[in-house]
């Protein structure tokens, strides 16, 4: 029936859609009024010993329908004759009108197929109002019942539920936005809420304000379970006596149902200490039952606990908002430092702390208006305070989560942020997938050293010279003929074995050879000739010998790992007699100093 009608033209004006919002704000409240009394009417017709006739019946669905949206109700037909307010409201039936307006508005404010988005405050007035006056007709007809309206609370909170519920439809329709605020807003605050990160942290309270007044609910629903699993006697008595019919019985279970939400938010509060009032002269706390309470006979008050002092089990409901504040600092600590996020985005405990508080302020405000709801009058005298206090309860929510969430929040972002811990975190992945990670490290820091080594050799660092590690090749003795003194060091069948032995050595164990030193090759005499310099090794070879030159080179050419020539560098002749004074040659006809590999020749030493 909330649907869109297809006789409507597809091109509607404005005074269109404002007449459609308007129906569908009436439709809405029909719908809830009419399922109501449906059931009214139901029971009434089995009842085997109705008070009143079919109006009558009427005329209390529609008080009950207005008793759901928080209005106030009298029974004027008491022994004493003095009208008795009836101001507890089932919270269960709340749902049903408040998803009917919510709907309402919501359809309303879509826009059509190819069409234009309607007014949203245009929308919200016309729903509001459609709903209004079926309100307003549903008081005036229960006028004449057993259950009459206070007028005044057809203004607040009626409208205002309606109003709420519309607003967050239209809100619902246009994407859930977070501003912008209206001009009339405070110029800091429309700063704010232009800010991306504001948003955020604000979007982080309310949910974390959200899953504590949750928890705080579910923990409130498991004391009253508790309490009724020790009382089952006394409840199941308490149902049978109410009623001997099974309509009458059906009608006490259904107000029992309805009451649940009610009773799980008295449970929060007991556990959160202020606790409820049965009457104007007791009041039931975790520290005991004190004064003398007013109980009707129902079910569900079966839970209340014996007069007298506390047991350890009634201190127990503490724990609940212990839970609700360690709750909302869960919730905050996941967007604030996630477990699997860099640390680098983690918010500062400034941010972590204020934003957990702001949270704890919602909870604490959600937690006084439903308390405030939950309860209410009964009747008058004893009976005039019943339920939980909300200007207690909320305090008192806020100050569980504040006292305990700030501390576990920031107590868990230092534990999730601590290095010991968390040292395998990173902002910047490791490109390096080694798998053998202490082999790998020992190769990484001696690469390391003898970089640096190359680096202060190449800055013209001298560098004492050290025992060269022998090869193959610098085993040979100094003293053996060559078969060849053309052909290369690493030439000949034995070299070839000697070499692939070498080659299969692991790179770890490989010392490559050191550096020369630094003195030059040749220095000038006073008499203007040239004075060759042999430098010897620690193990008395030539340095500038043909079997220095030959295992010098076979050093070389393993260190390398493959990227040397299998033959020894060949110095033209040109390069060879650039100097003015011709170097003393060789017995392979080469130079000394190109074939002992002097500063600029290729193939040297570094």
């Amino acid at each position: 029936m909330t649907e869109r009608s297809p006789m409507l033209p597809p091109e509607r004006t404005r005074t269109l859609i404002l007449a459609s919002a308007l129906l569908r704000g009436a439709v809405a409240a029909g719908l809830g009024l009419g399922s109501l009394a449906v059931l009214v009417t139901v029971l009434w017709i089995s009842s085997p010993y109705p008070d009143s006739g079919p109006g009558g019946a009427l005329r209390t669905a529609a008080g009950i329908w207005l008793l759901a949206h928080g209005a106030e109700l009298l029974r004027p037909d008491t022994l004493s004759g003095v009208p008795a307010p009836v101001g507890v409201v089932p919270l269960l039936l709340v749902a049903g009108p408040v998803w009917l307006a919510h709907r309402a508005a919501r359809d309303a404010a879509e826009p059509d197929e190819g069409g234009r988005r309607p007014s949203q405050a245009g929308v919200f007035c016309a729903v509001t109002a459609g709903y209004l006056l079926v309100v307003a007709g549903a008081a005036a007809y229960a006028r004449g019942g057993s259950l009459r309206v206070v007028p005044e609370t057809l203004a607040f909170p009626v409208a205002l539920v309606v109003a709420g519920a519309a607003a967050a439809g239209v809100w619902t329709a246009a994407g859930r936005p977070f501003g912008p605020l209206p001009s009339w807003a405070p110029l800091v605050l429309q700063e704010a809420m232009a800010r991306t990160l504001f948003r955020d942290r604000a979007a982080t309270a309310c949910r974390a304000a959200a899953t504590g007044a949750a928890v705080l609910l579910g923990g409130g629903a498991l004391v009253v379970a508790v309490a009724l699993g020790r009382n089952a006697a006394a409840a199941q008595e308490s149902f049978l006596v109410l009623s001997g019919d099974w309509s009458g019985r059906t009608a006490v279970l259904l107000l029992a149902v309805a009451l649940v939400p009610n009773a799980a938010l008295w449970g929060a509060a007991y556990g959160l200490g202020p606790g409820f009032a049965l009457g104007t002269g007791a009041t039931a706390t975790p520290l005991g039952l004190s004064g003398t309470p007013a109980v009707p006979d129902f079910p569900l008050l079966a839970a209340v606990p014996a007069p007298g002092p506390a047991t350890p089990l009634n201190w127990a409901a503490c724990a609940v908002p212990v839970v609700a504040a360690l709750a909302v600092a869960w919730c905050v600590l996941r967007v604030a430092a996630p477990a699997d996020g860099p640390r680098a985005r983690a918010w500062s405990p400034r941010e972590t702390a204020l934003t957990t508080g702001l949270a704890a302020l919602g909870c604490g405000a959600l937690m006084a208006l439903l308390t405030a709801a939950a309860g209410g009058p009964l009747g008058t005298g004893a009976l005039g305070a019943f339920g939980p206090v909300g200007w207690l309860a909320g305090p008192a929510a806020l100050a569980w989560t504040a006292i305990v969430g700030v501390p576990a929040a920031l107590l868990v972002r230092v534990w999730r942020l601590r290095e010991p811990g968390w040292a395998w975190r990173r902002d910047v992945p490791e490109e390096d997938g080694r798998k053998d990670g202490k082999k790998d490290g020992k190769k990484t820091e001696e690469a390391g050293r003898k970089e640096e080594a190359g680096k202060k050799g190449r800055r013209g660092k001298k560098a004492d010279p050290v025992e060269p590690k022998r090869t193959a090749a610098s085993a040979t003795p100094a003293s053996a003929p060559a078969a060849n003194p053309s052909a290369p060091a690493t030439s000949g069948p034995a070299a070839a074995p000697e070499e692939d032995a070498m080659d299969d050595e692991d790179d770890a164990g490989f010392e490559p050879y050191d550096f020369l030193p630094t003195d030059p090759w040749h220095e000038h005499g006073k008499d203007g000739h040239e004075k060759d310099l042999h430098a010897k090794d620690l193990h008395g070879n030539d340095w500038h010998g043909k079997d220095g030159r030959e295992a010098r080179w076979a050093s070389l050419k393993q260190g390398s790992g493959g990227l040397m020539a299998d033959f020894p560098a060949h110095i033209p002749a040109a390069l060879r007699s650039d100097e003015p004074s011709a170097a003393p040659a060789d017995t392979d006809g080469r130079s000394t100093r190109g074939a002992q590999g002097g500063p600029g020749a290729p193939g040297a030493t570094p």
